[in-house]
């Protein structure tokens, strides 16, 4: 619930004077014995279950039984799924909070803490009394209203029959009770909080609440005392339900849907303080009532019981569990009388889930099927993680590979008799469009994550994993034998068996890397030795599964093989012998780059894999210019690519010749400052040394001054100092590209760094000038070079010493305390020019101990406690020497080099320590 508000903090309001006529000084008394009692809950959210998201919220609770440590807060703070939570007291002493009980319908759960943790303070309850409840009650409500600890608002009991607050189709909602209403106007945090009299009696819980009318809303406390007395006495608490919602309405309401004369005087006479009956509002499909009870039935009788409210309703069911009531409704005038069986709430309320590669799956809850109106039953996707990322959330499983999934048991199986990496087709519904099924296939993964099933453990107030069972080892598929399928005319049919499609999946987010799937073309450029070319848009780090699809029909494995340091191209490999007798050509090179005016091709294939051509005329070749992101990225620097006219919309291909041979890549480029995507030929001279060392069998050789470079017109760099004689031997050099080069950035780790400097213009390099960034790409390959720079309006000569990168991208990552952690990539040091020491947080997951405790991306932990970091096997040693939840001291570094410190809690059971690596040709998970 979200509301804007004015909150009193608890001193001002001590501090004011008692309010007349009241004994024992009235409010001011009151709130001092009611302040003790009330804490702040920290909550985290571990996984997306049912109706929540894994997150972390503040809200606050009571304690209404100080010996055993039981305190009173809202269900939407003690959740259906997995949580961590702890109770801030008002002397800000802390006690850890262990969820024992939550209710299925209404709005109220209860945690537990061991007394003995607060020594400073005595812990007091607050004495329960809903029968206080009465219109024109002057009330306080007292708690951690957003997010502020301690505020009191005050208010006046106006309403004792509000219908339950509707909070939205998918979110956990309150039904079959009053809710009473006041104008309070509280906001976020003040959920759970004491709703007090005058005599320090809570008479409500504070639940909801409006932000247009200032209103917030309170649940009534008759079954929440009774729930305490259960839990108190160590007996289970009985839910009853008929899986169907009532309403309550008005006389003139019921009136209206046939309510007789003769039932109308018979309820006035029997409950002569109400104003109404309660009504059939809906009923769960195949539920106890379907079929039997309808929407704007009238409840007259359950068992004999006449009218009765909610009160009666509920208590009378939560009594019958598993037996039989006879219900009497009136329907447009005639009496109907009918047996139905009382359901147990706590059955239909999910407690267990299977977790699979991050996605999370538990039977369909009673609060969703009634919000959507479907019956309780099926395996329902409360968060598809990767396997199952082309499966929407809130869906419902029904077949996997044509085999019925009707239980998360049998889902469960399913799973696990899968092999890893095997293509699976799942069928599902959308909870929202239940009768529109469809299909889709998924790649089995059970490389990158974990795979257990996951039960509620209710006297400890954990959850209870198991691991699933190993999967079984993959039957060895035959090759594809299949026809090439007519590809067109001309180039298009003789580049067709070039031209393949890529898909990366990424499952977990590393360098900077933004999203989960990509797709793109690549172009065969070794069809002996199965290598491929594609842009680094398609295939942006090294750590993710990739397929390439052959002639429209057949997809096979492939791998990273060498990630271009600079430019935007990527190299894969797949092995020729999985795509059987289909016909693979390789591409050939051209001997030069386009030129502007040039009349080229470009051929590619479209989304649907189909392959698309173009003639299309050169309209320039020029320096690629890429504005930063906030996270540190991969961008092509340093670099000419051809803008062509008009293409028709491809997703990769090549730049070619009339014969042919490839002039440049047709390779999509991301503009993070535009958000958006652009294509341009990548030219074969930035690319021809590394194609031809992966022909050759090695890894290729590239080296980088670490600078990235920009042009400036000579007319510019003569304002700026550049001599008449060096413009003129730069114009003798190159009259179609009137300008020089100048340092724009300085990678930290660059040899560069500390001998040139930002704003240098290069004058000359080898003795030459420079204008063009092919030259730079000549004379980067070597050990060093000497050049000529203009700074501050004289010259400069320096030798610049080059160092090689490797290509090979990420191949480590921690996960650790819910981060995902690496040594910082380049991009790091090359944007933000620095030397980027520590372990690199590259992401963060809702629900976990970094998200609560403030650890964000792109910082570099430096420190663990008091031993330094200095890269990811230092973090790893420390982490690992790390026991159970022991809070630690982290030491943070941010881009700009401004250290931080957090102290992070981790919490092992849901953010286990896990390595990932790159092992003899394949990645690999473990727990160090």
């Amino acid at each position: 619930m979200v509301a804007w508000m004015v909150a009193l903090a608890v001193g001002s309001a001590l501090a004011a004077p008692p309010s007349p006529g009241v004994e024992g000084g009235g409010w001011q008394a009151t709130l001092e014995r009611v302040a003790p009692a009330v804490v702040s809950i920290e909550v985290t959210a571990t996984r997306d279950f049912d109706t929540e998201d894994a997150s972390n919220s503040v809200g606050t609770g009571f304690v209404v039984d100080a010996a055993r440590g039981i305190v009173l807060t809202n269900r939407h703070m003690v959740h259906a799924g997995p949580v961590t939570a702890r109770a801030v007291f008002l002397d800000n002493e802390e006690a850890t909070l262990v969820p024992i009980y939550r209710d299925p319908v209404h709005d109220f759960g209860f945690y537990q803490f061991d007394p003995s943790e607060i020594a400073f303070m005595d812990v007091v309850s607050l004495p329960l009394a809903p029968e206080a409840a009465r219109v024109g009650l002057e009330i306080r409500v007292v708690g951690n209203d957003a997010g502020e600890k301690l505020s009191i608002l005050d208010g006046t009991l106006a309403r004792l029959d509000r219908n339950a607050p509707f909070y939205g189709r998918n979110s956990f909602n309150d039904f079959n009770t009053f809710y009473y209403q006041a104008a309070s106007n509280t906001s976020g945090g003040s959920s759970g909080s004491p709703v007090i009299d005058v005599q320090g009696r809570a008479v409500a819980l504070n639940a909801g609440g409006r932000v247009e009318a200032a209103s917030s809303f309170y649940l009534p406390l008759h079954r929440v005392v009774r729930a305490l007395a259960l839990i108190q006495q160590g007996e289970p608490i009985a839910r009853g339900t008929l899986q169907t919602t009532f309403l309550h309405r008005s006389y003139d309401d019921l009136a209206r849907l046939g309510l007789s004369d003769p039932s109308e005087a018979a309820a006035r006479a029997a409950r002569s303080g109400d104003s109404g009956l309660l009504t059939v509002e809906s009923v769960v499909p195949a539920g106890p009532a379907h079929g039997v009870l309808r929407p704007g039935d009238i409840l007259l009788r359950v068992d004999g019981l006449a009218f009765p409210g909610f009160l009666d309703l509920e208590s009378h069911l939560d009594d019958r569990v598993g037996q039989t009531v006879e219900v009497e409704v009136e329907r447009l005038g005639e009496r109907i009388t009918a047996t139905l069986s009382v359901g147990d709430l706590h059955a239909i309320t999910p407690d267990r889930f299977v977790e699979i590669s991050r996605g999370i799956f538990h039977p369909t809850s009673y609060q969703q099927a009634r919000n959507h109106d479907v019956p309780v039953a099926g395996v329902y996707v409360a968060a598809s993680g990767y396997m199952f990322g082309a499966v929407p959330e809130g869906a419902i499983l029904t077949h996997l590979d044509g085999e019925p999934v009707l239980t998360l048991d049998a889902f469960a199986r399913a799973v696990a008799q899968r092999p890893d990496g095997a293509r699976m087709r799942v069928r599902y519904v959308p909870i929202s469009e239940i009768q529109r099924a469809r299909e889709v296939v998924v790649t089995v993964d059970r490389t990158w994550f974990s795979a257990r099933t996951c039960v509620r453990d209710d006297t400890t107030g954990t959850w209870r994993c198991t691991v699933l069972p190993e999967a079984p080892p993959r039957d060895e598929e035959r090759p594809a034998s299949l026809p090439l399928p007519d590809t067109g005319r001309g180039l298009a049919r003789k580049l067709a068996p070039a031209l393949v499609m890529v898909e990366f999946d990424i499952p977990y987010s590393t360098a900077g890397v933004s999203g989960q799937n990509f797709l793109g073309a690549g172009v065969v450029v070794d069809a002996g030795r199965g290598l491929i070319l594609v842009d680094r848009d398609t295939v942006p780090t090294a750590l993710g599964d990739l397929t390439v699809t052959f002639a429209g029909t057949v997809k096979v494995p492939a791998e990273v093989v060498w990630l271009h340091p600079q430019h935007n191209a990527a190299f894969i490999q797949y092995d020729p012998a999985d795509v059987g007798e289909i016909d693979v050509a390789e591409i050939a090179l051209a001997p030069r780059d386009p030129a502007r005016g040039d009349t080229v091709h470009v051929v590619g294939r479209d989304r649907s894999g189909a392959v698309v051509s173009d003639r299309v005329e050169v309209d320039d070749v020029d320096t690629l210019s890429i504005g930063t992101s906030g996270t540190p990225r991969f961008r092509d620097v340093n670099v000419e690519v051809a803008d062509l006219a008009k293409v028709e919309r491809t997703v990769g291909g090549v730049v070619v010749d009339r014969k042919g041979r490839m002039l440049a890549l047709w390779a999509s480029y991301y503009f993070p400052d535009r958000r958006d995507r652009f294509f341009y030929g990548l030219p074969v001279s930035f690319l021809r040394g590394a194609i031809t060392a992966l022909r050759a069998g090695d890894t290729p050789d590239w080296r980088t001054t670490g600078i990235e470079w920009r042009t400036v017109s000579l007319a510019d760099a003569r304002e700026r100092g550049l001599s008449d004689a060096r413009v003129a031997a730069t114009i003798r050099h190159d009259p179609e590209r009137l300008r020089v080069l100048e340092v724009v950035r300085i990678d930290g780790t660059s040899p560069a760094a500390g001998v040139v400097r930002r704003t240098d213009l290069l004058v000359v390099a080898d003795g030459s000038p420079v204008t063009r960034m092919t030259e730079v790409e000549a004379w980067s390959q070597r050990d060093s070079v000497p050049v000529v720079l203009l700074r501050d309006g004289a010259e400069v000569a320096v030798d610049l010493h080059l160092h090689a990168l490797d290509g090979q991208g990420i191949r480590r990552v921690v996960n650790w305390g819910g981060m995902l952690l690496h040594d910082a990539h380049p991009a790091v040091a090359a944007q933000q020019e620095i030397v980027p020491e520590g372990a690199y947080i590259a992401w963060y997951w809702y629900g976990s101990p970094a998200s609560r405790d403030g650890v964000r991306p792109t910082r570099r932990v430096v420190a663990v406690g008091q031993t330094p970091t200095p890269n990811l096997d230092a973090f790893l040693a420390a982490v690992k020497a790390i026991e159970g939840r022991t809070p630690t001291v982290l030491t943070l570094e941010d881009l700009d080099e401004v250290q931080t410190v957090r102290a992070i809690e981790p919490d092992p059971a849901y953010w286990p320590l896990e390595l990932l690596e790159w092992v003899d040709g394949r990645w690999t998970r473990s727990t160090p």
